[in-house]
């Protein structure tokens, strides 16, 4: 799956689709950079996972020492570039984010957001291991999923993006229970904070599940000595 978005949907068919998003997803996609950016440390060197072209990587940026973001997809970092042109202190790498380049300890945030702890389509505990390694003890990973909550909103957002050809037809039959299904392959899925809990319980961290907005569902791992888990909870942005 992780094809579709190296060979197809990429770049400015990428882009389409966030111009394509209705009030309701643009509020959902601003409030999660809001979330992340009042969380990050001042002046942090940070790693945006599956950035595509930047769109979330250039907020970020704005309140960083520096941005580094990583994608499979070169067209999509080409188009990166020139989106990110002002940018200075942002960089862009092909690189698969289960198997990241980087020393331990690099970076004070790792950030995978609009469910790429599904979107990728990889192993999601390979790819949180990495994320918590590559981060300096008292730093942050946040990865996020779809809130149930917002799924009539999320489905109609998919629905523009099948009906302007840039994913394909949905099928109906197989959609359901949180998953996106189209016809000719493309898939939208969701991690649950049950699963989300799994995969990271045995990981030196700890973790915070946090709904935003009644559109996201955030895993917020602070890494170092392992403590209990926090409750979950509302949040604001």
């Amino acid at each position: 799956m992780s094809g579709y978005y190296r060979d197809r949907l990429h770049g400015n068919r990428l882009k389409q689709c966030y111009d394509f998003a209705p009030p309701r997803i643009k509020q959902y996609l601003q409030a999660e950079i809001e979330y992340v950016t009042r969380r990050m440390r001042p002046n942090a060197v940070v790693l945006e996972l599956g950035c595509g072209y930047g769109r979330a990587l250039k907020p970020l940026a704005a309140i960083s020492e520096r941005a580094l973001g990583i994608d499979i997809s070169l067209p999509n970092l080409e188009f990166g570039k020139r989106f990110l042109e002002r940018a200075r202190n942002c960089h862009l790498s092909v690189m698969d984010a289960t198997q990241l380049g980087f020393a331990d300890g690099t970076f004070d945030h790792v950030i995978c957001i609009q469910n790429g702890i599904s979107a990728f389509h990889a192993d999601k505990k390979l790819l949180v291991s990495e994320s918590v390694r590559v981060v300096k003890e008292g730093g942050t990973v946040f990865f996020s999923s779809y809130s149930p909550s917002i799924w009539a909103e999320r489905l109609k957002w998919f629905e523009l993006q099948s009906s302007a050809g840039l994913i394909g037809e949905i099928d109906y039959v197989r959609t359901q229970d949180g998953n996106i299904v189209c016809k000719d392959g493309f898939t939208a899925t969701t991690c649950s904070t049950e699963q989300f809990r799994g995969i990271a319980e045995h990981m030196a961290v700890r973790l915070q599940v946090d709904e935003v907005d009644g559109s996201s569902i955030f895993f917020v791992m602070t890494v170092g000595k392992k403590v209990p888990d926090a409750e979950p909870r509302d949040a604001d942005p």
